[in-house]
């Protein structure tokens, strides 16, 4: 994976007319081999510990520190591409060890989990990762915040990374996709992609559910409202990469019920915004779905969950009646999952962690609204399985291993969870709550 190569005119021709491909925004195909071998596979760019990103080279190695030396430990791989969906095929493995591999994409998304192989054994896994930068149309962009510039999400790069206890990749693979079915996530904290650990959200997550025949694009940002987000023109470049057939699944309310002064509040502008996100689907020929709001974790004396979010959930159930759209009852299944591990297990899906536990982290994390990798993971399932029960046909694209149902009152156990961190660490919470 990492071992020294010295290039042949051969593979400087193939590095020559991947650059030329790389600059067809049309028809793009980028193969890239891993393997300790010292030539590259036929149409390959063969892959070496000097392959590191640039914006002149265009692919390689990214966000390289001086432990990424050895054919055995995680790394970034980056490749400048236009925006789009594309599909990545990842050959893991080695004929050298037995591996465990996480493979990721862009700012944390979820697609292969712990997956194991054999010493000798090659297993192929593919899947949608879903490219944009800020850019709209012209000098339109996306009024990006100063704070989320850094974020994978927003740059000109489709990002992998390659994690796990010891993981191992053969080859990548990387071909546009534009057919596949796109379903698009608006909304706040606890759907955004996060980059560092621990915060975590539920769109980061419920990409590994599906196979390749789906994409999750995920728009959502923490600390914004339905009116913020349209304001910020994130609607506006989801719009302009809607087609007929996809979907718009929109989650807002934590920050939408803090907002005061005139013409503010559930029935008024919330109600409003919401309404723009049916009516610009529906223009798109996309299917739009309202999720209620997740719960936070606010139990009474009596060990109930008190819901904290006003008469908003009511209002996007209302919404959903009057539209004759489909609505996944996000806040009554939350509820059922925390009040199923109760007062103090139901910690385990929040940020709840000693001082100490992350770099930089001198205070006690309590943080009741944001999730931690497991409470993401299982709020994903009931997403899932919300989507399951309104019946969109993307669900017939759920990956065979997670074919069996989920329900909130019977939780995945948090000791059988396993999570490999990413590099990545930020210990301030995140905007809203």
């Amino acid at each position: 994976m990492f071992k020294p190569y010295t290039f042949t005119a051969r593979a400087l021709f193939v590095i020559a007319l991947f650059g030329a491909l790389a600059s067809d925004s049309f028809a793009q195909t980028y193969k890239f081999d891993f393997s300790s071998g010292r030539k590259a596979k036929e149409g390959y760019v063969k892959v070496d510990s000097g392959t590191r990103y640039s914006d002149a080279q265009g692919y390689g190695y990214d966000f390289v520190t001086p432990e990424m030396v050895g054919p055995d430990t995680p790394f970034f791989f980056s490749v400048a591409v236009p925006d789009g969906n594309y599909k990545v095929t990842v050959d893991l493995g080695s004929d050298r060890y037995a591996a465990e591999t996480t493979v990721r994409g862009e700012s944390r998304r979820l697609f292969v989990e712990n997956l194991p192989t054999r010493k000798g054994e090659s297993v192929k896994k593919s899947f949608i990762v879903n490219k944009r930068d800020s850019l709209i149309s012209g000098n339109e962009k996306v009024a990006v915040k100063t704070n989320e510039r850094r974020k994978l999400n927003w740059d000109n790069k489709l990002t992998i990374e390659v994690n796990g206890e010891r993981p191992a990749v053969r080859s990548i693979v990387i071909e546009r996709d534009d057919d596949v079915p796109t379903v698009f996530l608006c909304g706040n904290s606890t759907v955004v992609d996060n980059d560092c650990e621990p915060y975590t959200s539920w769109g980061q997550m419920i990409t590994a559910f599906f196979n390749e025949n789906v994409a999750i694009a995920n728009y959502a940002e923490s600390g914004l409202a339905a009116d913020t987000f349209i304001g910020q023109r994130r609607l506006k470049k989801a719009l302009s990469q809607m087609k007929p057939g996809d979907y718009l699944l929109v989650e807002f309310a934590h920050n939408d019920q803090k907002q005061k002064g005139p013409g503010k509040g559930s029935h008024y502008s919330f109600a409003y915004f919401m309404k723009q996100f049916i009516d610009q689907a529906r223009a798109k020929g996309a299917t739009p779905v309202f999720l209620t709001p997740t719960r936070r974790r606010f139990f009474d004396k009596e060990g109930k969950m008190t819901d904290t979010h006003l008469d908003f959930p009511d209002v996007v159930r209302e919404i959903a009646r009057r539209e004759k759209i489909s609505l996944i009852d996000l806040q009554d299944m939350t509820g059922v999952l925390y009040e199923t591990l109760g007062p103090e297990d139901s910690k385990k899906l929040f940020v709840h962690y000693p001082a100490n536990t992350y770099k930089n982290q001198p205070k006690e994390l309590k943080d009741n609204t944001h999730f931690s990798t497991y409470g993401a993971y299982e709020v994903a399932k009931c997403v899932l399985e919300g989507m399951r029960y309104i019946g969109l046909p993307v669900v017939k694209e759920i990956r065979p291993e997670y074919q069996v149902g989920f329900s909130p009152i019977a939780p995945d156990s948090f000791e059988s969870f396993k999570w490999v961190l990413s590099p990545f660490e930020v210990v301030d919470k995140p905007d809203g709550n």
